[in-house]
């Protein structure tokens, strides 16, 4: 240690592996000319080879590199969806052959590998012999007083070694993935203008209106004038249990925002922490310092300002705001959609009751008259006036009104089960509720002027895809805030005291003094300079999802349009048929008052009577059937319209465009040069 004071010393054995290294090394250098097959002999033939075989495999390697080149390059173009760079070809040309040569340069020890030199290399090796046995020749006079510099040389000049080779390997890999960087961006989605309707609204053969309050009102359900409607709708919005679980989805809507508007402004806390320790008498302290050992220590941190603050330069922090509003604003929407399928939904089953029981009741009549005209047929049978046929006909006929009846009356059943579910009861809250009922009067909506264009402002389920893309567009923001530097600025200050000691007493005097007070400012500056892809990938995740929710708000407008379109032409097919209808039953009718008058007359029989009843009867049914399609159908109308619904945004109000903000192309220039 005196010796060489400068020798940071290593352990024997690692000396003694490194001598024998050397030793190694001097001995392969070592020449014999007498020996016919000395080291000398075999390394000049050796060299001989290998210069021969890479000057004939030279156009090899060359033909090899370009191939591995084009490989590389297909790949990356697959996989990354990149546009060519006809600048960097031959570069990557020029790479591949390094490294080709490189590798085989490692292979088989040969630094040189020109084929023009391989005539010369016996000469050159000779030359180089000569010159190292002179070198040891010295190197062996002070390798007696030099060895420990001389080993501790090799040491630090091959871990310099390999540490150029590793800078040289990554400086290689990251231009070459910075070249390969994504130098286009593929288009982004695109919002579509609305659907025309002109033709659909002109052969719909309902008027348009040209009021501006042409739109449903927030409780269309009024325009029926049923009390025990109005009733069933009231108690669904109170109690029924989607409508609440919508509800709480959006209170962790509102919370969320709370949580991303707390970013921008800067976070105070308190902390408060005591520790009490022992160190142990063998342990790695007392080694070091054994007076440390079996010692008590007690500390106590208080710090009651401690204040954390991130800048927010471009925007990261307010577009995870708007982004989480977009996300509310959505939700809220989503909501008023839940409220509007739920009061269409009970609108749409009390009508469908209500036709059902109106059918139940003429069923009832048809089986009373199925039921008499089976009597008929057996009295007529036993007076001997009739055959059995006639009974067997009659005896269809009654079943097939049973089961028509029991049929209506399970659909009864289904659809007050069903309104029982949707205002929040058991099924027996609903049973009876269609009996002693008023008339349900028919109300169709009205059609605005400007349908297709005002279909944002009173759609939930549109304006709720609107603000989802919306938001999708401020997460593309927050990802390319990302690329960027960050700054961040936490400050803290309070009072810290430690005394070796056990007694708690003694903690207390220097706590509370001037000298135990202490702060803390501490500014951060992060740059992020190559993340291996993550920034890249984050990035192109947020472009896909915003993506997906523009082609998302694309197909519910044309699926806006559609409901539209379908229920005017429901409305109008229904219309039809049940005017239709009408006239038929309006025929029978009077064909039974015809009945009636020959049967005073004498010209008919109870029989006619009976089946000119069920005729009727059967016009009523189907006519019943027609009007609960009608009163569907404008009930459809009226979500399709929005149902009242009319807080959604301009329709004229751009729409996003998150590739046209001023960070796109700096952040395209940095993902080009980094990678991302």
């Amino acid at each position: 240690m005196e010796k060489y004071p400068l020798i940071h010393w290593r352990p024997a054995s690692c000396r003694k592996q490194q001598e024998r290294k050397i030793q190694v090394r001097i001995a392969l250098l070592k020449t014999d000319e007498s020996t016919p097959f000395s080291s000398l002999t075999r390394a000049r033939a050796i060299g001989l080879f290998k210069s021969l075989f890479f000057h004939r495999k030279a156009r090899f390697l060359k033909i090899l590199s370009k191939f591995f080149v084009r490989l590389i390059y297909k790949k990356t173009n697959t996989l990354w969806n990149l546009s060519p760079i006809g600048s960097a070809t031959p570069y990557f040309i020029c790479v591949a052959k390094i490294g080709v040569f490189a590798t085989a340069s490692r292979c088989w020890k040969i630094l040189d590998w020109h084929k023009d030199r391989h005539q010369n290399y016996l000469q050159r090796s000779r030359r180089h012999v000569n010159l190292t046995q002179k070198v040891l020749t010295a190197f062996k006079s002070l390798s007696s007083k030099l060895k420990p510099r001389i080993i501790l040389a090799w040491c630090h000049f091959s871990r310099v070694y390999r540490f150029i080779r590793a800078c040289f390997f990554i400086i290689t890999i990251s231009t070459v993935v910075s070249a390969c960087g994504p130098t286009n961006q593929t288009e982004r989605a695109h919002f579509i203008d609305p659907p025309q309707l002109q033709q659909t609204l002109a052969t719909s053969g309902l008027k348009i209106n040209y009021e501006e309050a042409s739109w449903p009102k927030e409780e269309w359900w009024h325009n029926y004038k049923n009390l025990e409607l109005n009733r069933l709708i009231t108690k669904s919005l109170q109690d029924n249990q989607n409508l609440k679980k919508a509800g709480e989805t959006l209170q962790a809507a509102d919370a969320s925002v709370r949580v991303a508007g707390a970013k921008l402004l800067p976070s105070l806390q308190s902390d408060y922490w005591a520790r009490q320790s022992r160190n142990p008498i063998r342990g790695v302290v007392a080694s070091y310092n054994p007076l440390q050992g079996g010692l008590e220590k007690t500390a106590f941190f208080l710090t009651p300002f401690v204040m954390t603050w991130e800048l927010d330069f471009w925007g990261k922090n307010r577009a995870a705001l708007e982004a989480a509003i977009g996300v509310a604003t959505a939700q809220t929407a989503e909501f008023e959609q839940t409220r509007l399928l739920l009061t269409t939904g009970v609108t749409r089953a009390y009508v469908r009751g209500y036709a059902y029981s109106k059918q139940l009741e003429i069923t009832t009549e048809l089986v009373s008259l199925r039921k008499e005209l089976l009597t008929l047929a057996e009295t007529r049978f036993e007076t001997g006036l009739d055959t059995a046929d006639g009974i067997q006909m009659a005896r269809s006929d009654y079943e097939s009104s049973i089961r028509r009846e029991a049929t209506v009356r399970a659909a009864l059943t289904i659809q007050q089960d069903a309104l029982a579910r949707m205002i929040g009861e058991g099924p027996d809250a609903t049973r009876g509720i269609f009996t002693n009922q008023k008339n349900l009067i028919l109300s169709i909506p009205k059609i605005p002027k400007n349908l297709p264009i005002e279909l944002l402002a009173h759609r939930p389920d549109l304006a709720a895809a609107l603000s989802r893309a919306e938001a999708a567009a401020e997460r593309i923001h927050l990802a390319k805030t990302l690329f960027l530097p960050s700054i961040d600025l936490s400050v803290a200050s309070g009072i810290e005291a430690s005394v070796t000691t056990s007694s708690m007493s003694l903690l207390s005097s220097r706590l509370f003094t001037p000298g135990a007070s202490g702060f803390s400012v501490v500014p951060g500056f992060h740059l992020p300079i190559f993340q291996a892809g993550r920034l890249t990938g984050t990035l192109e995740i947020q472009r896909a999802e915003y993506d997906q929710a523009v082609n998302s708000y694309n197909e519910t407008l044309l699926q806006s349009a559609q409901q539209v379109a379908d229920s005017l032409a429901n409305i109008k097919r229904a219309t039809t048929e049940f005017e239709a209808q009408n006239h038929l039953v309006q025929a029978a009718n009077n064909q039974l008052q015809l009945a009636q008058t020959r049967l005073q007359d004498g010209l008919k029989d109870r029989r006619e009577i009976l089946m000119e009843q069920i005729d009727l009867l059967e016009s009523k049914f189907i006519q019943k059937t027609l009007d609960g399609d009608r009163m569907v159908a404008s009930v459809d109308l009226y979500q399709a319209l929005g149902g009242g619904y009319s807080a959604g945004p301009n329709p004229l109000k751009p729409r996003p465009s998150p590739e046209s903000d001023p960070l796109t192309p700096v952040v395209n220039k940095i993902q080009s040069i980094t990678g991302g």
